[in-house]
């Protein structure tokens, strides 16, 4: 089973009731984005991304914590706004070797710190007492959760600019972790959590005045890519953009509506939400735009020589040729392309071709990466993974309120 990033619930361990993110966004009205003061120190921050969407099925970046610095590896998610790593403490689901871990250093925040408030939902209070510790709970689509305590420490980075800082930003340090799927724990550490909401790593970096509110990641085809905090590695052309949802909770990037074409032609589902989401390894569709794709995908076969591959589990639809594929380069022929027409912004389309919703397997099968968000609970909301983001770059523009994408090589970091 794939991960998935996007956030379902966020809310204090210590609260009584559980409400969706997205639910308590419509309660309330959306903050007003501060922009960064024009004196910023910092410029922008550029990082190499490690990972691929198969077999290992997460791009992750490592960064410094701590003082002296320790190196952590992280799932990179913006489907969620809270980092969190593992931490050395009496712990459930923490794998990693004890030297792996997270150890604090009487650096708990406090309920009265304004970053607790920021993570619990709205009209619950998040501790019984000021001086209590701030405990959180995020639990996520696919059924993971981590549960911990909001730590202070130094994140060192550097700028393009030149500058380097030792900057002391708040992260979560879990404690009690479970993960979804049949296999074992991911490697990674923990997720740097790349969503809008006020204890996110990207929001506190603003509020120091150090960045603008924008994050962007390219993540390549063949493995690896980079990620950047800030404005300086945006492209001044190529990119297209369109509009967050205003009702979009603030911790996720929802967009929409969107109507999905195949081959070109519209295939009759309408009125898609969309959220674009680096935590997911694949692409989630409702189940009626599911449906729709997989009979469409079949229909495309009439006289091409391929058939189900049932003995192959590596994703719940494959298939296979007269001979073993090497690559999706060898099985993208046999499949038309993908499309989601935003309606909100005018002529624009995401494009889906084949590479962007398939995987080949190690048994040489071309199977979909595109699978039945109803199954796993997402309800109307459909997700564009790690898979459709491949080979392009993709920014989430905070202070505009828009998210982009355009072609560039992620084989290549820019320079600064």
């Amino acid at each position: 089973m794939s991960r998935i990033g996007f956030i379902v619930l966020f809310f204090l361990s210590l609260s009584a009731d559980f409400l969706p993110c997205f639910s308590a966004a419509k309660q309330q009205p959306p903050p007003k984005k501060k922009s960064a003061p024009p004196n910023r120190i910092g410029t922008s921050a550029i990082f190499p991304v490690q990972g691929n969407v198969y077999p290992l099925g997460y791009y992750s970046v490592s960064l410094k914590i701590g003082n002296p610095p320790k190196v952590f590896e992280l799932d990179i998610d913006s489907g969620s706004d809270l980092t969190w790593v593992q931490c050395d403490a009496p712990c459930t689901g923490c794998t990693k070797p004890r030297d792996s871990l997270y150890k604090p250093k009487n650096n708990v925040l406090h309920c009265l710190d304004p970053l607790c408030s920021a993570i619990h939902s709205p009209g619950n209070g998040p501790c019984n007492s000021p001086t209590d510790q701030c405990d959180y709970e995020i639990a996520y689509a696919d059924h993971g959760s981590s549960l911990g305590v909001l730590v202070l420490d130094s994140f060192p980075l550097q700028f393009a600019n030149g500058s380097t800082l030792g900057l002391r930003l708040a992260f979560g340090c879990g404690y009690d972790q479970h993960y979804s799927g049949q296999g074992t724990p991911p490697p990674t550490a923990g997720v740097l959590g790349l969503g809008n909401g006020k204890a996110g790593i990207l929001s506190q970096l603003t509020q120091l005045g150090l960045t603008r509110n924008v994050v962007g990641h390219c993540f390549s085809g063949r493995g690896g890519g980079f990620l950047f905090f800030g404005d300086d590695f945006v492209p001044s052309s190529g990119i297209t953009w369109i509009p967050i949802s205003a009702t979009s909770s603030e911790k996720h990037y929802l967009s929409g509506p969107a109507e999905l074409y195949f081959g070109g032609k519209p295939a009759g589902i309408k009125g898609l939400d969309v959220i674009f989401d680096s935590g997911s390894s694949y692409t989630y569709f409702n189940s009626q735009a599911y449906e729709a794709v997989v009979n469409l995908v079949k229909k495309g076969f009439n006289g091409k020589p391929l058939k189900e591959a049932t003995d192959d589990r590596s994703l719940p639809i494959c298939w296979k040729g007269n001979k073993a594929f090497k690559s999706v380069q060898d099985a993208k022929s046999f499949f038309s392309p993908l499309a989601l027409s935003f309606t909100n912004a005018k002529n624009v389309q995401l494009q889906l071709p084949p590479e962007a919703y398939l995987i080949v397997s190690k048994y040489g099968n071309a199977c979909l990466g595109i699978l039945n968000g109803s199954e796993v609970g997402l309800g109307k909301f459909n997700i564009i993974g790690d898979i459709s983001l491949q080979d392009k770059m993709v920014i989430y523009d905070n202070e505009k309120q828009q998210i982009g994408w355009g072609p560039v090589n992620c084989d290549r970091p820019p320079k600064s």
